[in-house]
């Protein structure tokens, strides 16, 4: 395994002193958003689509670092009634991109349609009232599966993996519907990347998320969350409460290690179960704690994932007696 650094995680550095702050950290590769839901401060997508030179002079800051580009990010909603068109021209161009510099994997979200006529996404989480699944129906048989599948030969074309976050507010937001849209789409193509922290708030047990998904995880990301007993004990973990607001949600993302009772024992376990599944990529550490400072947070991440990543190949095997 490696560790990375998602460069959003410190947007307000320049895109040098971003690589510099992971190889101070002792940091392996570095992931880069190209647009949408990202400002995209570390690079500009048309201009490195359009011109070898820029592709170049991007890849030389990474490389003499001693580093590697593991993904490229192109998180947004195409599948949005009204913007979803050009959320959607953005990560063609990212994974032109990732083919052009053979960056092998670009990280996105599934994407979240309205119901029929909406011109907002509608996220359905109840079978009740009976008219949600009829809207679900839709959403996944008539624009999630059919987007997905054209997407899914778009990147095949060029030779790109596409890793599918599951979030909430997005189609995708569990492990069973992520395995349908990898079933729907391709799975020699179409896989996950693992943001665990998402699946935390909703409930899932990180280590079954693991084992169910097994080699279709195609990314990571490094990133935990802290459950506010005092709210979710009163108002569930359903949260519309700004994420600006930690003191008053009933959970925040937070740097690693500060999420969990034990510590550094909930992520040797992670990546435990990562290597038990077959993984053995990337650890990008993503850093959106609203209490902690970034440069401080990523600190404090790369030294818990030093800790416990496990590097090298395993070679042992039972004596022949």
């Amino acid at each position: 395994m490696e560790i990375g650094l998602i460069t959003d995680s410190v947007s307000h550095l320049p895109f040098e002193t971003a690589l510099d702050l992971a190889q101070e950290h002792g940091l392996n590769s570095v992931e880069v958003a190209t647009g949408n839901w990202s400002e995209a401060p570390h690079a500009d997508l048309d201009a490195l689509v359009s011109s070898a030179d820029a592709r170049a002079e991007f890849a030389e800051k990474i490389t003499t670092r001693g580093l590697t580009l593991s993904a490229l990010n192109a998180n947004g909603n195409q599948l949005h009634p009204v913007s979803g068109k050009a959320h959607d021209a953005v990560i063609r161009k990212t994974v032109e991109l990732a083919s052009a510099l053979d960056v092998p994997t670009v990280v996105l979200m599934s994407g979240l349609p309205g119901a029929k006529g909406d011109t907002n996404p509608n996220w359905i989480t109840t079978a009740w009232p009976p008219e949600n699944l009829d809207v679900l129906a839709y959403q996944w048989n008539e624009v999630a599966i059919p987007y997905w599948k054209e997407l899914a030969a778009f990147a095949r074309d060029h030779n790109v993996k596409l890793a599918v976050e599951a979030c909430g507010g997005q189609l995708v937001h569990s492990a069973s519907a992520m395995l349908r849209l990898i079933e729907s789409a391709g799975a020699d193509v179409v896989g996950a990347n693992l943001d665990p922290s998402h699946l935390m708030w909703m409930g899932a047990d990180i280590p079954t998320v693991i084992r169910a998904l097994g080699t279709s995880i195609f990314h990571v990301h490094a990133k935990d969350i802290r459950i506010n007993a005092w709210t979710a004990q009163r108002d569930g973990l359903l949260d519309t409460g700004p994420l600006t607001d930690p003191l008053g949600r009933a959970w925040n993302y937070v740097t690693l290690g500060l999420g969990h009772p034990d510590g550094a024992t909930f992520w040797a376990d992670f990546v435990y179960n990562l290597r038990a599944v077959g993984y053995d990529g990337t650890l990008n550490i993503e850093h959106e704690d609203a209490l902690v400072n970034s440069l401080e947070g990523v600190g404090r991440a790369a030294n818990l994932l030093k800790q416990v990543a496990l590097i090298e190949a395993p070679d042992w095997s039972p004596a022949k007696i």
